[in-house]
């Protein structure tokens, strides 16, 4: 199992990663990790430039659909690092009309943790991940939005108010991520940042985190790291 994801980081990264970068991602030791890198460099599966790592040819002939792997299996490499990385709930969202839908997710390994089912739908206004898409719409697309739903109170902490709501998206936009406290799941933080694919939204990868561990220290700390793994994505 180690060796496919290794496999599914690299493929999620095919501009290359060095092996401490997979190590710390993974948890895997390097002593172990040199081994299975050598290994998939030797069935050419992975190919080595310097000390980057990249997908190899000996991929391509294991490949069912010559246009590439699907969205969700390109991403769930991601939605791992990003559990692992932060020991926190980790999912990717799709927008479907005004919700969003957990597409992957990864549950921490803490006893006081959340968790959300694949599949299930939620609304817009109320999630991290939903915020995210949101800051990134056109004027025309957020008037829509606005005059097109109606935004439910989960919670006495839960945003329904339009200029409330326009205030925390120009938030979103200004530090490069969403955040929400309370507003769906009581004592639950979100914070949220859309994933692109060659410029073009495509969703959203957000962490849920107890409010009871997380300040503002572990916040800007989520925010930074859904960036670096977001962007390694999208480069």
């Amino acid at each position: 199992m180690r060796t496919l994801d290794i496999i599914e980081y690299v493929v999620a990264h095919p501009t290359g990663v060095v092996a401490q970068e997979i190590s710390q991602a993974l948890s895997i030791p390097v002593s172990s990790l040199s081994y299975l890198l050598g290994t998939l460099v030797d069935r050419q599966y992975l190919v080595r430039a310097g000390r980057l790592y990249q997908p190899g040819s000996g991929l391509d002939r294991l490949r069912l659909a010559p246009q590439g792997l699907p969205l969700v299996e390109r991403v769930r490499p991601l939605v791992r690092t990003l559990r692992m990385r932060l020991d926190e709930t980790s999912s990717f969202f799709v927008q479907r009309d005004w919700q969003i839908e957990a597409i992957i997710t990864e549950t921490a390994e803490h006893t006081l943790r959340y968790s959300i089912a694949v599949g299930a739908l939620t609304p817009m206004h109320c999630l991290a991940a939903g915020k995210a898409i949101l800051a990134t719409l056109s004027e025309d697309e957020l008037a829509a939005y606005f005059a097109g739903t109606l935004r439910a109170q989960f919670s006495a902490n839960t945003i329904i108010d339009e200029s409330q709501l326009r205030e925390e998206l120009a938030r979103a936009r200004e530090q490069g991520f969403a955040v929400t406290r309370n507003e769906y799941t009581p004592g639950i933080c979100g914070i949220g940042r859309v994933l692109r694919d060659a410029g073009q939204v495509v969703g959203s990868l957000a962490v849920a985190i107890p409010v009871v561990r997380c300040d503002a220290n572990v916040e800007a700390s989520a925010g930074e790291t859904l960036k670096t793994i977001a962007e390694s994505f999208s480069a």
